[in-house]
């Protein structure tokens, strides 16, 4: 995560419309912004970076900000509602989050190995999905893609040992 001393003036503004957008989402179902929820929103915003509680918690923490956990999964909750986050599973337990203002649809591909996430565009595959979808009178409103396999180290640490990296479905 970023450190909160490095920004520059867009990045204040889109932290302050962020602020808003979260403040009006809350306003809807009559809750407030507490300072709970105004440390946890942002600690996100010091990132672009996936991310999941337990790394959050940690973060905050570091930060001296004691946020239960609890806390941290209702406003998590309460942000993936709003529209600022998007929350996905890549193959654990555990939903990894990541913000969605100013960022483009993108895909990922996640190492089954050691869990890093690559993200990526591909026009081509944005192309033959909108042409699959033409093909059977299908109007798409979203989409994700995941691909599961293994990044270059954990294949060169495979390869290392001597293991077989090519069983794949």
């Amino acid at each position: 995560m970023r450190n909160p001393g490095d920004e520059s003036s867009s990045e204040r503004l889109r932290e302050a419309e962020e602020g808003r957008k979260f403040r009006q989402f809350l306003a809807t179902r009559g809750l407030r912004m507490t300072r709970e929820r105004e440390v946890i929103l942002d600690a996100i915003l010091d990132t672009r970076e996936h991310f999941d509680v337990e790394r959050l918690y940690v973060e905050l923490r570091k930060r001296d900000r004691f946020v239960s956990r609890a806390t941290i999964y209702r406003t998590l909750h309460l942000l993936v509602e709003s529209g600022l986050l998007d929350r996905a599973r890549f193959g654990t337990d555990a939903f990894s989050y990541e913000q969605l203002h100013g960022r483009e649809h993108h895909d990922h591909m996640v190492c089954n190995s050691c869990g890093h996430v690559i993200e990526f565009v591909s026009n081509e595959i944005e192309r033959l999905q909108d042409a699959a979808c033409a093909d059977h009178d299908f109007l798409p409103q979203s989409h994700r893609l995941t691909i599961f396999g293994l990044c270059l180290d954990c294949v060169r640490s495979s390869v290392k040992r001597g293991e077989g990296i090519l069983d794949h479905d």
